[in-house]
């Protein structure tokens, strides 16, 4: 963290041995063809390339090369993607995104382009080339449907090998192709949200209410007793104009509402995602609970937040909803300590598939 993180890549030999060769092309393969699993294929055929979004029933030939098959979010899906994942929570869950898996033929890649987060490549099976460079001129190639850089100049290069990682920030341009078949890699992706982005998600989360559930500020109508008659009738007032600076000002600052609006936002899932059939019906908490592999929750000084929903907490119940946030877990004697307001909502959790009994 102090030497590289957002600074410059960082190549681990044998960092994640625990993953090499225990994701499998007829697992992505499955994933490719669900409706809940966001996937693409890349290829590149005659020298141009190719884009097809999922669900993918029918892929290409395993022998044919220069073809890639991307599958996000696949922590939610695969037990061993969620421990990879979960490797990475030395940083902040709120700027963990997910885990994304691609399968390659020999030759297959996405060509060199930049992101504009960092993330760890994880290599799982086969063998990658990785061409990086920190160069200025990110330009891309008109006309196709994938962001390649136009002109690409690598200043560094290595070959990863399964359990080798290679940690790279946001804007260093890269490019890694498979040297043979079978070329599995896990991406660990990172959330870095612009300004306009994080206000486009926040606004209306903090209106999302009744007029009449308003503040009594919010719900003041404007006035203009002693207005003037005008001879510019089309002109927007100037006191109209300062009112609605007023109005979005007040909106911002309402108590707990930005924060509640934050939290909310970071913790929703992705919009294909969904939760197995409810795998608890009973009126009695289980001996354990831990998370479900794809629930993101999180929590602030007011709020415990989990799958896109708010929820206050004070006291004992919020050092304990903490505590499963934080572990993704909690065990029977934590468990009782609950009271019956947070068991009736862990019970809720449960029969939505967000929770799961913990054996």
């Amino acid at each position: 963290m102090r030497r590289h993180w957002q600074r410059k890549p960082a190549l681990l030999r044998g960092a994640a041995p625990e993953t090499a060769g225990r994701i499998g092309r007829s697992e992505l393969f499955a994933l490719a063809r669900r409706e809940d699993v966001e996937s693409r294929l890349v290829q590149l055929r005659g020298g141009r390339w190719q884009l097809r979004h999922g669900p993918l029933v029918r892929l290409p030939a395993v022998a044919l090369g220069q073809w890639t098959l991307l599958v996000q979010g696949v922590e939610a899906h695969l037990p061993v993607a969620r421990e990879l994942m979960d490797r990475y929570r030395f940083l902040p869950e709120a700027r963990l995104d997910d885990v994304m898996v691609s399968w390659a033929a020999d030759g297959g890649g996405v060509g060199p382009h930049v992101d504009a987060y960092d993330v760890f490549l994880v290599q799982v099976a086969g063998r990658r080339r990785w061409r990086v460079s920190h160069q200025r001129e990110l330009g891309l190639v008109d006309g196709l449907p994938l962001k390649i850089l136009r002109d690409f100049q690598p200043e560094m290069e290595w070959v990863l090998e399964p359990g080798d990682v290679l940690y790279l920030p946001p804007l260093w341009a890269h490019d890694g192709v498979a040297l043979g078949a079978d070329c599995i890699t896990a991406s660990v992706g990172f959330r870095a949200p612009s300004r306009f982005e994080l206000a486009q998600a926040l606004l209306p989360r903090l209106l999302d209410s009744d007029e009449d559930d308003a503040p009594t500020a919010l719900r003041r109508r404007y006035a203009d007793a002693g207005l003037a008659p005008t001879d510019r009738p089309a002109e927007v007032p100037a006191a109209l104009a300062d009112f609605a600076r007023d109005s979005l000002q007040r909106a911002l600052y309402q108590p707990h509402a930005l924060a509640r609006a934050l939290g909310e936002h970071l913790s929703q899932t992705k919009p294909h995602q969904s939760f197995d059939a409810a795998p608890w019906q009973g009126h009695e908490l289980p001996a354990a609970v831990r998370l479900a592999p794809g629930s993101r929750m999180l929590y602030d000084d007011a709020h415990v937040f989990l799958n896109g929903e708010s929820f206050r907490a004070g006291g004992r119940d919020a050092s304990l909803m903490h505590e499963l946030a934080d572990r993704r877990q909690l065990d029977d004697r934590r468990l009782r300590l609950l009271s019956e307001g947070a068991r009736e909502l862990v019970l809720q959790w449960l029969e939505e598939g967000w929770l799961w009994p913990s054996t």
